[in-house]
């Protein structure tokens, strides 16, 4: 099914080491979710499992087998309700590897479909705390596209382009954020590259920016105010039928080239850059 319009919702919530906690929190905001028609339900990195430096010290701590039960839950309601969530958590990987950090997609059939690695890990992630992942994750619902990534990737425009690339709507965007150039960076890679981002952050970082989701035009459409609780917008093609209809366009054949290259001058004055 296609529809010019979908209700998304976006997660912002205490992380804590108490991965019940977690999973009680998280079926309960879906309830909420579901309750006002949203399709998608997106929360922080890292929120089941609890966050690498943060929540967690060592993976030994962690309740893995509490982890796997909570996600069985989770995937098991989002079918009762016929909701998609996409939710942030530490995967484990075989001994001695370490985990990945990952989002989880959920669908509203209630199945794992897909999971998101996070590929660009920080100095500390990388050597004390997470695999990386490898691929770009991209998934379809009602006919709107999502992709995926997660935290200090916000750093790495080549990945924002490459999912423009691939076509995306919306691009999910979990994180655990250090500073607030994180919320500019943001609002850029959604104008440059015309898809809305939803971000989804802890409470815990309410003081340098908000969850919210924003526009293919880099201007929020809606955030929250430092509570907790969830924020939700409608995407709607026909509120930025110039950016997907214009702007994208046009930025795809300017990078093509062709219309530049027709109108490549044969003139001297042209090639010698030292004249007056």
């Amino acid at each position: 099914m296609t529809t010019q319009s979908f209700r998304i919702a976006v997660a912002q919530t205490t992380a804590t080491a108490d991965v019940r906690r977690n999973g009680d929190t998280v079926r309960r905001l879906m309830r909420d979710a579901a309750a006002q028609n949203a399709r998608l339900l997106q929360f922080p990195e890292g929120f089941l499992s609890g966050y690498a430096k943060e929540q967690v010290d060592d993976w030994d701590d962690v309740d893995w087998p509490a982890v796997r039960d909570e996600l069985r839950q989770i995937t098991a309601l989002a079918g009762e309700l016929g909701i998609w969530v996409v939710l942030g958590s530490a995967h484990p990987l075989t001994p001695p590897h370490r985990p990945h950090n990952s989002l989880y997609v959920i669908s509203d059939g209630g199945k794992i479909v897909d999971r998101y690695d996070k590929r660009f890990c920080s100095h500390t992630e990388i050597t004390r705390f997470y695999s990386p992942g490898f691929e770009p994750v991209v998934f379809e619902v009602d006919g709107f596209r999502f992709g995926a990534a997660i935290c200090v990737e916000i750093n790495f425009p080549d990945l924002f382009a490459e999912y423009r690339a691939l076509g995306v709507d919306c691009l999910l965007f979990s994180a655990y954020p250090v500073d607030e150039v994180f919320e500019v960076k943001a609002r850029a890679h959604a104008s440059i590259n015309t898809y809305w981002v939803a971000m989804s952050l802890p409470s815990q970082t309410a003081h340098l920016m908000n969850s919210g989701v924003i526009g293919p035009d880099g201007r929020y459409l809606v955030r929250l105010d430092g509570r907790e609780g969830l924020v939700y917008a409608d995407l709607n093609r026909l509120d930025y039928d110039v950016w997907f209809e214009r702007a994208r366009p046009w930025r795809d054949a300017a990078l093509e080239g062709e219309i530049y290259r027709s109108q490549k001058v044969d003139d001297p004055r042209s090639a010698d850059r030292t004249c007056d």
